[in-house]
């Protein structure tokens, strides 16, 4: 079975690889494989083949302050309230 693509995603890992171990000018690379040379030049520059995590490494709700949005979650977590969430 092969990798699942996320959403807009255009390569899977075994195509990242072969980019990072190519020689061939990003051009080339680029009509191989029918992503944008930037694509090809991002995935030269890392060092892994894995996909990165995108978003805020810090999720936040941006209309509570903090000492609200703990109140919320114990409250949820008090009365198991997990399959409807409210909006934070």
């Amino acid at each position: 079975m092969g990798q699942r693509l996320p959403g807009r995603g255009t390569t899977t890992e075994a195509v990242r690889r072969a980019i990072q171990d190519s020689q061939e000018s990003l051009r080339a690379l680029s009509r191989r494989h029918g992503v944008n040379q930037k694509t090809i030049a991002k995935w030269c520059k890392r060092s892994s083949a894995a996909d990165l995590p995108t978003g805020p490494e810090d999720r936040r709700s941006t209309s509570l302050s903090i000492e609200d949005e703990a109140l919320v979650a114990a409250f949820r977590r008090h009365t198991r309230c997990y399959r409807r969430q409210l909006p934070l």
